[in-house]
C-alpha cells in the first residue's frame, strides 16, 4: 500500500511557500474513514480552536439559505442556526457574532471563517480547524471562498468504511436494490473518494492525502508530515496526554466489540461472495489505493449496470443540491436536532 508520506498532490518541500503557520485546516473525507479521529487529534496537539461539532457550512447550510449577499438570506440562517448545538457548541455570545457576520458575510466561507476567528480569540489561540466529512464534495467552494484552507482527505479501505455504514443505516439505498446495504455503501465510498480526489488533484500543495490505515499503525509518521503540512507540530506524546474525544474513546460503530481493531475489519464480516461481489463493483478504485482485494473477478454487465445507477443518483442529487434552487428540497434537516 502507498505510504501516507507519499500522498503530497505536489513536492511542497521543493518550492517556496507561504507561512501556514495561521492557516484554517479542513479535516475531510468519505464518512466513516476517521474524519473525527484525525480531527480530535489536531485539537488534541493544541493552539487550534475547540469546536466539536461538524459547521456543516458548504454542505447543508450556504445551499439551503442561499445568496448571503443577500441581508434575508443572513437573517433567516442566523435565526436557525442561534437555535441550534452548531451554534451553542461554539461559546460565543449570539449579539456581537450577529453584528459582524451581518456586516462582512457575503458566502458560507466568510460565515465559517467569522465564527471560528472568534472562537479562536475568545479561547485565546492562533487558528481553527474544521470537520464535515461531507465537505469532501465541495473542495473547491471552499477555496474560493477561503483561499488560505489546506485541506487534509483521510482515506480508509472502502470495506471497512461501508461496513461502518452499515452498521448505522447508511446510505439510502435505490428502491429496487435487494442486495446488502454495504454494497450501496461501497460505491457511495468510491464515489466520494474519487470526487475528493479529482478536485484535490487541482489545489496543488495545499492538498494531502492521509491514509487511516497508516494514521493507526503508523501515528508518529504520518503527524509529522502533518506537522510539515500545517506548519505547526503535532506531538504525538501531548496528542495522548489531553486526549479529546475520540483519542481517547473510539468513534466506532461497533460498540462492546472485544478490543478495538478498526482495521481490516470486514474480513470478519463479509462471507466469500459478498467480498467478490463488493470487490467487483469498486476493484478499480480499491487498486487505484492501493488495497489488497482478495479476488481478481470482473465485474458482470448486471454489476456495471448497477454500478452505474448508483453513480447517476449520486451525482444527480449532488448536482440538484448544489446547483440548482431545487437544492433547498433536499435539505429539510432540522437544525435545532443537529
Amino acid at each position: 500500500m502507498q505510504n501516507a508520506t507519499q500522498l503530497l498532490t505536489s513536492d511542497a518541500a521543493s518550492t517556496p511557500r507561504r507561512s501556514r503557520a495561521t492557516s484554517p485546516v479542513f479535516i475531510i473525507g468519505c464518512p466513516r474513514s476517521g474524519t473525527t479521529y484525525l480531527y480530535h487529534m489536531l485539537l488534541s496537539a493544541g493552539n487550534f480552536a475547540i469546536y466539536r461539532a461538524e459547521s456543516e457550512m458548504f454542505h447543508l447550510l450556504e445551499p439551503r439559505f442561499g445568496d448571503l449577499r443577500v441581508p434575508g438570506n443572513k437573517q433567516r440562517l442566523l435565526a436557525a442556526w442561534f437555535n441550534s448545538r452548531l451554534f451553542t457548541a461554539t461559546g460565543l455570545d449570539a449579539k456581537p457574532l450577529e453584528d459582524r457576520i451581518m456586516r462582512e458575510c457575503r458566502n458560507g466561507g466568510d460565515f465559517l471563517r467569522i465564527v471560528m476567528e472568534e472562537m479562536a480569540r475568545h479561547q485565546g489561540v492562533e487558528r481553527w480547524a474544521e470537520c464535515t466529512p461531507d465537505h469532501i464534495l465541495y473542495l473547491l467552494r471552499i477555496k474560493q471562498t477561503i483561499p488560505s484552507a489546506l485541506l487534509v482527505h483521510i482515506i480508509r479501505d472502502g470495506r471497512d468504511v461501508a461496513l461502518s455504514m452499515e452498521k448505522q443505516g447508511w446510505p439510502k439505498q435505490l428502491p429496487w436494490d435487494k442486495m446488502a446495504r454495504r454494497m450501496a455503501g461501497g460505491l457511495y465510498w468510491e464515489w466520494m473518494t474519487r470526487k475528493g480526489r479529482k478536485d484535490g488533484a487541482q489545489l496543488g500543495s495545499d492538498y494531502l492525502e492521509v491514509r487511516y490505515e497508516d494514521l493507526v499503525s503508523r501515528p508518529r509518521e504520518v503527524l509529522g508530515r502533518l506537522s510539515s503540512f500545517v506548519d505547526q507540530e503535532l506531538d504525538y506524546d501531548q496528542i495522548q496526554k489531553t486526549a479529546i474525544g475520540s483519542v481517547s474513546q473510539p468513534n466506532t460503530s461497533f460498540k462492546g466489540e472485544h478490543g478495538f481493531i478498526p482495521i481490516g475489519r470486514w474480513k470478519n464480516f463479509f462471507s466469500p461472495e459478498e467480498s467478490a461481489i463488493f470487490e467487483e463493483l469498486v476493484g478499480e478504485t480499491l487498486d487505484e489505493l492501493g488495497y489488497e482485494r482478495s479476488t481478481k473477478r470482473k465485474a458482470s454487465l448486471g454489476l456495471n449496470f448497477f454500478h452505474a445507477q448508483y453513480r447517476t443518483f449520486f451525482e444527480s442529487k449532488f448536482y440538484l443540491r448544489s446547483k440548482t434552487p431545487l437544492g433547498r428540497l433536499f435539505i429539510t434537516r432540522d437544525l435545532s436536532k443537529v
